[in-house]
């Protein structure tokens, strides 16, 4: 429930096995909140959202377009995302408390993963305080970050919207003094953790300055990097 009275969409992972009363009784689990990228709550975000279940998180991906109109919904949440401030970010934290009140979770124990506009989310929660790591992936990176949770960020060099995005992120993680794995795909550019869905992401993405396509290798490199690194902040 979001503070308006809005009832949030979503999707809910759960490790097999453990949810309901019985299996908060065996282990609270870690949770994760997957922010999903420009296109929506799809196939390849739930995929993204199972992977990690198997791997032992609670995993939560709002729908941050279900508010109406999906245009409006798209404009407003890419305008909160530059904002740093808005409806979608007001969303997402109730997303984040109605993961952490979940039976099988440990509130204390909360990453976020996010990618494209869901990486620039990413960063924002980052810097609130409410979790204990946050790995954004081909995220635009804020001009400065006042804080932040320990950060595993993954970028591809040829994705041309976010040139120097890493080494940006990098040098404001080594001021701030904060844990990081921040690294660069050479070979691999936007979008390269998740397979097209549509047409367009399919034959068109490869083409446009982004070089948006799914790049196998990275994508695999990627989600060991994510997993070591939540496994040792999260659990």
């Amino acid at each position: 429930m979001c503070n308006d009275g809005h009832r949030m969409g979503g999707v809910l992972a759960l490790p097999e096995g453990e949810g309901g009363a019985e299996g908060a009784e065996r282990k609270r689990r870690p949770g994760v909140l997957l922010i999903h990228d420009i296109f929506g709550l799809g196939e390849e975000m739930k995929r993204v959202a199972r992977e990690l279940a198997e791997d032992g998180y609670a995993v939560l991906i709002p729908s941050l377009y279900d508010r109406g109109n999906k245009v409006i919904c798209v404009a407003r949440t890419i305008q909160a995302m530059a904002k740093g401030e808005g409806q979608a970010v007001e969303d997402l934290e109730a997303a984040r408390r109605w993961l952490a009140e979940r039976e099988e979770v440990d509130a204390d124990r909360l990453g976020v993963i996010g990618f494209c506009m869901g990486g620039a989310f990413t960063l924002i929660l980052a810097t609130q305080g409410k979790y204990q790591a946050a790995a954004p992936f081909y995220g635009q990176v804020p001009e400065k970050l006042p804080r932040a949770c320990p950060v595993v960020g993954s970028f591809g060099r040829r994705d041309g919207s976010l040139p120097g995005a890493a080494a940006k992120l990098e040098r404001q993680l080594e001021v701030l003094g904060v844990e990081h794995d921040v690294k660069e795909y050479p070979e691999a550019g936007h979008s390269f953790y998740t397979r097209p869905e549509n047409f367009f992401a399919e034959k068109v993405g490869p083409l446009l300055p982004l070089h948006a396509e799914y790049d196998a290798p990275a994508a695999q490199d990627a989600r060991e990097r994510v997993v070591a690194f939540f496994k040792k902040h999260l659990g």
